[in-house]
């Protein structure tokens, strides 16, 4: 399907829906040998494609043992316990949001609240640029948070803006991918403009334990791609490709868009990870085919290979720097990871290039045996690959000093090897096949066409890796979103099933238990979907309900008792399994390895980001994003696109004169303690 077959098939419902539909198609030629070609080879074609994981993965899965070349089944009984100490919800989707018993989850911040002192009230009839950068963003999707007492009852909340919907963003607008973006004008794309990027907003607990925001909080800020100034540093600041005729020195940049995941450091700053960058440039050019046309641009393999121009906003039809004719190297200055410092309101945000250019789904870090700072990064497309980047230096009491680690250190691409061997592969320039013969005439080069460097290294290409959360024992656990366009001649024994619609779970153990090893095993913990069904070839611990079985997942979060939680994303795709996107606690342990149990779930239409605990587990932050939106067709009784005047669901005002609202949702249990504790 091309982009204008996409937007005008009924399956897809919304622009969203159609640019992830677009993404369907992979932009990686390197597919030789995919992370399926892998899997296969490591535990076997036939297993593979029968659904089955090997004798090892599985037996490590279930914890049972290997018999004459087959699994004995784990006991239906176990004696072991949960460590998640809740009781699970049911599994459901509906026009608002659930949470498991003995827990309120409670609305804390919605697209369009004040954050500032002189910030008008939230007018949905009548928005402006002007009242949005004061207002909370829309689609809040990472949550960081800084404490700013020994307490913990004061603190910032960290927050992207990934994107926007106009259909129920703007009244009387409806879908303009399908119009040509006719109905859009500067003003509008002023507005969607200023709810991307970022929030810093102070937050507090009060006596009855419950939190509110601070509106004239001294450091609450808001970040966007209309008018906030950014530096550039690493190996391609000053380079010429990321110079411009509004920037002829290529180190400052106005704003961040797509801003996914993320991270926040061992010193208190704020990573916003730069992911579908490639939508928001424009081209008036077209193909025989009527498609965005690049072919004019001076480096149209590479914009291809990154799947720029997107067309999927009307950003170019306005501004210049989002026009690839006008500007041909602002494309280059998108795609990287941005360091926020969210103490100081009057400070420039950074984009790091020494952390590489690509869909970044998050940027999530972690500390060496020697005191190293590591990052672990996903590039979030199908068939694309796992990153981590090591810091030359050591993080100190010095918080400028350790932003410069985030300047000075390699970036790795991951290698999945069938034996069960994780490679780290250094993308540096002069090394290997990162040569001026070979089209890397400079470090810089290899930074901003990392998606090149890894093809060049050899690096796996993955059903969608997304978000990373390590552990401090050398573990980490990444997610798979899916990957329907995964064949079954490409599958691999990291990505073992063809035309995966759920996505599965990969466990990384690096070598002494150090983040900075460059080698490591590889376990898968879960495939997903309905274990119910055989063809789906999904595997959990049997102990798992018909409540706990989940599809795509996507972010996740360590909390301080190392228990692994995972946040779903189904998109459109949600009929597939009939369930609302939510989050579930994982075992990665024990008996109940592959254990999965449901927490919270969405309103229907909604994805579930975040999650962030506080240091003292008792209190989670939870992103619910585009709520009303994503499968609509398929929900009994609506069963058509959701509009502004028409929407699925009007969480969580459930006021008729006002469309769903993306918010922040904050977790607590009744009467104090620990999650699931």
């Amino acid at each position: 399907m091309n982009r204008r077959q996409i937007i005008n098939d009924p399956q897809t419902g919304n622009k969203a829906e159609a640019f992830e539909a677009a993404d369907d198609c992979p932009a990686n030629p390197n597919l030789r040998r995919t992370f399926g070609d892998v899997a296969a080879a490591r535990h076997g074609r036939r297993t593979v494609l029968n659904g089955m994981l090997s004798i090892s993965a599985t037996a490590a899965l279930y914890c049972a043992s290997a018999l004459s070349g087959t699994l004995q089944a784990a006991s239906a009984a176990t004696s072991s316990k949960s460590r998640y100490a809740f009781d699970e919800l049911a599994w459901g989707n509906d026009h608002t949001h659930h949470i498991a018993e003995g827990y309120d989850a409670d609305i804390l911040l919605r697209w369009g609240d004040p954050i500032t002192a002189d910030a008008p009230e939230f007018d949905v009839m009548n928005q402006s640029a002007e009242a949005q950068l004061q207002q909370f963003g829309y689609n809040n999707d990472y949550i960081g948070f800084l404490p700013l007492n020994a307490e913990g009852t004061r603190g910032l909340l960290c927050v992207n803006h990934e994107y926007t919907n106009e259909e129920v963003m703007f009244p009387h607008l409806g879908r303009q991918d399908k119009a040509d973006f006719a109905g859009m004008t500067q003003e509008l794309v002023e507005i969607e403009m200023a709810a991307h990027g970022g929030s810093v907003v102070e937050i507090t607990r009060g006596s009855g334990g419950k939190w509110t925001f601070v509106r004239d909080g001294g450091m609450n800020r808001r970040i966007s791609p209309l008018n906030t100034v950014m530096g550039v540093d690493g190996p391609a600041a000053g380079h010429p490709r990321m110079q411009t005729s509004a920037d002829p020195s290529g180190r400052e940049v106005i704003g961040t868009l797509n801003n996914c995941a993320g991270g926040m450091t061992p010193w208190g700053t704020w990573l916003m990870a730069e992911e579908n960058f490639h939508g928001y440039f424009w081209t008036d050019e077209t193909g025989f085919d009527g498609e965005p046309d690049a072919s004019g641009h001076p480096e149209a393999e590479k914009l291809e290979r990154y799947g720029a121009p997107g067309n999927w906003y009307a950003w170019g039809k306005f501004y210049d720097r989002f026009d690839i004719g006008k500007e041909p190297n602002e494309v280059n200055r998108f795609g990287w990871v941005v360091e926020v410092d969210p103490l100081d309101p009057q400070s420039t945000p950074m984009k790091h290039t020494a952390l590489g250019r690509f869909a970044h789904e998050g940027a999530e870090t972690t500390l060496s045996a020697d005191g190293r700072l590591v990052i672990y990064m996903g590039d979030d497309a199908r068939f694309e690959y796992l990153y981590k980047y090591i810091s030359r230096g050591s993080v100190s009491q010095d918080r400028a000093a350790n932003s410069r680690l985030l300047s000075d250190g390699t970036l790795y691409a991951a290698r999945f090897d069938p034996d069960g061997t994780l490679h780290w592969l250094p993308l540096v320039h002069g090394q290997g096949p990162l040569t001026d013969e070979n089209g890397f005439a400079s470090h810089a080069d290899v930074l901003i066409d990392a998606r090149l460097a890894g093809d060049a290294l050899g690096a796996t290409p993955m059903d969608r890796p997304e978000d990373v959360s390590p552990r401090g024992d050398g573990t980490a656990y990444v997610m798979l979103t899916n990957n329907s366009k995964r064949k079954p001649g490409q599958t691999d024994a990291a990505n073992p099933r063809p035309d995966s619609d759920f996505g599965h779970i990969i466990e990384l153990k690096e070598n002494g238990g150090d983040h900075a090893a460059t080698r490591g095993s590889w376990s898968i913990l879960v495939q997903c979907g309905n274990p119910a069904i055989a063809a789906v070839g999904a595997q959990w611990n049997p102990e798992t309900t018909e409540n706990g079985w989940f599809g795509s997942p996507d972010n996740c979060a360590m909390d301080a008792e190392g228990r692994l939680w995972v946040a779903t994303d189904q998109g459109r795709k949600w009929d597939k399994t009939g369930k609302s996107d939510g989050l579930y606690g994982v075992e990665t342990e024990g008996d109940l390895r592959g254990h999965s149990k449901l927490f919270f779930r969405c309103p229907v239409g909604a994805e579930l980001c975040g999650p962030y605990f506080t240091p003292d587990n008792e209190t989670l932050f939870l992103a619910v994003q585009h709520p009303g939106t994503d499968g609509t067709t398929s929900l009994k009784g609506f069963e058509r696109e959701s509009t502004f005047e028409d929407p699925a669901t009007r969480w969580p005002d459930f006021d008729p004169a006002m469309p769903p609202r993306p918010s922040v949702v904050v977790v607590t249990k009744q009467g104090g303690g620990k999650i699931a504790g």
